[in-house]
């Protein structure tokens, strides 16, 4: 397509998309079957997540070849702008709506079930239910398994608080390098945040050994131990994702597919990073601290 003199490119039909549904298909069906019991879910899964990775590897490979090919000007930079803003301004949202239930439960549902607020006729549905939190257990103890300690914000959250702080430096430091041209700046500021982001992955997996089998701190702890696990493990994923796209962008660095003046790959990947970043403050001030 032609605008004025600059031609837009536009890529050619592609299998890409359907291979995406069914990836995405037998990854949520697998997810389903596995939630009911059924023996077959990770099977299903497994295979779901394999096609995913498929699909991963090439659509992007397919990118980066018509990005090295010299096919993408300005006008299609700019679209990938716009799409990153928009893709992080989606991710914003999901987590707003797992902070909002959390605001929610904490300020209105749990207080209402004390006999305070507009709608203070809920205590009549559990007599003597107190407003505490966290609540680590609800009143029906034949459903619910009470955990025998909160997460608290010292050790191991902390640790991980200073860990993505600095990976956001360092990954500030790697994008100074690559407009400066100062390669080694730029491999060397992945790499390190790279290194960041798997030891908080690692300190984020002994902290749920640890919840479950010390603090006894399960899906089944009240509403605490549902937010807990839904919000860090939410985070925890996009965690994984953003390390796997920086090392992706690492092998292209070390491959010198970006220049000073060329590298939205890099800063599509930092702008995620940063992102997630931001997400962790949240949660360490929500979840861990108030």
């Amino acid at each position: 397509m032609t605008t004025g003199n600059e031609h837009y490119f536009v890529p050619e039909p592609s299998r890409w998309p359907i291979i995406a549904v069914v990836g995405i298909f037998f990854t949520l069906f697998g997810v389903v079957l596995a939630i009911n019991d059924v023996a077959s879910g990770s099977v299903v899964s497994i295979f779901g997540l394999a096609v995913l990775v498929y699909l991963f590897a090439g659509w992007f490979g397919d990118v980066i070849r018509e990005s090295r090919s010299g096919s993408y000007n300005g006008q299609v930079d700019i679209s990938f702008r716009q799409a990153m803003a928009w893709f992080i301004a989606s991710e914003v949202f999901f987590f707003a709506a797992f902070f909002g239930s959390l605001f929610y439960i904490r300020t209105i549902a749990i207080p209402s079930l004390a006999g305070e607020g507009h709608l203070a006729s809920s205590h009549l549905l559990w007599e003597g239910f107190r407003d505490v939190w966290p609540l680590l257990m609800l009143p029906d103890d034949s459903a619910y398994v009470p955990a025998r300690e909160a997460m608290g914000p010292m050790g191991i959250p902390l640790i991980n608080t200073i860990i993505l702080l600095t990976s956001g430096v360092t990954i500030t430091w790697a994008h100074w390098g690559l407009k400066a041209d100062r390669r080694g700046h730029l491999v060397g500021g992945l790499a390190v945040t790279v290194a960041l982001g798997c030891i908080f992955l690692g300190f984020q997996v002994y902290e749920y050994i640890h919840a479950y089998e010390a603090l006894g701190l399960t899906l089944k702890s009240g509403v605490y131990g549902s937010t807990f696990y839904m919000l860090t493990g939410f985070h925890g994923l996009h965690v994984t994702m953003g390390t796997i796209m920086l090392v992706v962008i690492l092998v292209r660095s070390l491959r010198g597919h970006f220049t000073p003046k060329e590298h939205f790959g890099f800063e599509g990947v930092a702008w995620y990073w940063h992102f997630v970043d931001f997400v962790w403050l949240g949660l360490y001030l929500f979840v861990y601290w108030l």
